[in-house]
């Protein structure tokens, strides 16, 4: 790959990056409805983006569906999370004429970040949303230049042919510096130097396994609504990943730092 080649979606990747950093940021801070607001929003764009991979006739009826699924569970208490979503992803399912087993996992994950998203932060407080955000970001940055600039042996290329392990292995350290920088703020210790290597992993995981999707269905993005990003779940599959392991930590206790 030539030089220009690899370095040709840069800009619209750091302008897009830009707005939506300063974008997030704003939310984040704010908190309560606007963030609860914009995750539900981004939950059914997410749901849309999944029914039109798959070919669903009724793909806005389906990330509508999903938004004011997020809403309800985000209201009712927390037991109701789970049976409500799934049922949102069930109906979803319905419209779904083949590899209905991929659009439930890809959809069901993609609801169950967004709440574990939204819950965070209504629970634990901006400081975790931030170190969550950091993380993710940080791996994702650490791994492009890593890997677009060192190359060598793919992590997964029969799933991800873009990934190496140059750009896994920088992601990671990027995750333990982000962990050593928050774990004073967030009162966690250096335990969360650990922990923060293990969210960014679930994260690059998370990019592996809609990368996964998407060369089930032969597609390239999940929609072009971010430019250089592509689709909302290519730009968040990470960020789903993370936030999955973290709600699985939280609930198990075994987050540092949270009561």
């Amino acid at each position: 790959m030539s030089g220009g080649a690899r370095w040709s979606d840069l800009m619209p990747r750091v302008l897009s990056g830009l707005v939506m950093i300063a974008v997030g940021a704003l939310l984040i801070w704010l908190g309560g409805l606007p963030f609860a607001g914009f995750v539900c929003a981004l939950g059914g764009a997410m749901i849309w983006e999944a029914a039109r991979m798959f070919s669903a006739p009724d793909a806005l009826r389906s990330g509508a569906l999903a938004a004011a699924s997020l809403a309800l569970v985000l209201w009712l208490p927390g037991i109701m999370a789970v049976p409500v979503l799934l049922a949102a992803v069930i109906v979803a399912t319905s419209s779904v004429e083949r590899e209905r087993g991929p659009f439930f996992a890809l959809a069901l994950w993609s609801l169950l970040g967004c709440f574990a998203m939204a819950t965070l932060r209504a629970d634990a407080g901006m400081i975790w949303v931030l170190w969550l955000v950091a993380v993710v970001v940080v791996s994702d940055v650490a791994g492009y230049f890593a890997g677009r600039a060192l190359g060598g042996a793919k992590f997964w290329p029969s799933v991800s042919p873009k990934k190496t392990w140059s750009g896994t292995i920088a992601g990671w350290l990027g995750a333990a510096i982000v962990g050593l920088i928050f774990a004073a703020p967030t009162g966690a210790g250096l335990a969360l130097v650990v922990v923060s290597v293990l969210v960014g992993f679930a994260g690059q995981l998370g990019d592996i396994a809609e990368s996964a999707v998407k060369r089930l269905r032969g597609i390239k993005d999940s929609s072009g609504l971010i430019p250089g990003h592509g689709g909302v779940l290519d730009r968040f599959d990470a960020m789903l990943g993370a936030a999955l392991v973290v709600l699985a930590l939280r609930a198990l206790g075994l987050l540092p730092g949270v009561a």
